[in-house]
């Protein structure tokens, strides 16, 4: 007898580095979990058209937009939380590496909301791998931050406070 085995069941690489559990607990909790991280999402992707989206594989309870910590604004993830499991199994296989505003977006089993969450973990505010992005994505609010520090230190781009070489005043 064959089994087949639905990856919208299995457990994704993503984890949620600061849960207070073990490894083991984390992965009991996520295979009971409702609730799905979506990444790499434009910054200018509403929660409308996430819940669109993602309605269309069940009845979505919650979304929670990531914002970035410092200027409370859309930092490219969010959390769905469905009223089932298989709601959130059902996304995983229909949604997950599809488009939505120009990006191809990654979801993957969550350990649920908890306050706090819903900020990026960023040295700026945003998230942690924007920090590192080196080109510039239009999608994700231009070029990363190791990009844009070069810059500034080479004195091609202007800092928020000061003027850089080129003479161009803040921004």
């Amino acid at each position: 007898m064959a089994f087949v085995i639905d990856s919208a069941h299995k457990l994704g690489a993503y984890r949620d580095h600061s849960y207070a559990g073990s490894r083991t607990d984390q992965e009991d909790v996520l295979r009971n979990s409702t609730t799905l991280y979506v990444g790499n999402l434009s910054f200018y992707t509403t929660e409308e058209q996430i819940h669109a989206l993602f309605s269309m594989c069940g009845d979505v309870k919650k979304i929670i937009m990531g914002l970035d910590k410092v200027k409370r604004t859309p930092c490219g993830f969010c959390f769905v939380e469905y009223y089932s499991r298989e709601c959130g199994a059902n996304a995983l296989r229909y949604i997950n590496g599809t488009k939505l505003d120009d990006r191809i977006i990654r979801t993957d089993w969550d350990v649920g909301f908890k306050e706090g969450r819903q900020y990026g973990r960023g040295k700026s505010g945003g998230q942690v791998r924007d920090e590192y992005r080196q080109g510039f994505d239009d999608g994700r609010g231009g070029f990363g931050k190791a990009f844009e520090r070069q810059m500034v230190a080479s004195g091609m781009m202007p800092t928020a406070t000061g003027e850089g070489e080129s003479g161009a005043g803040t921004y």
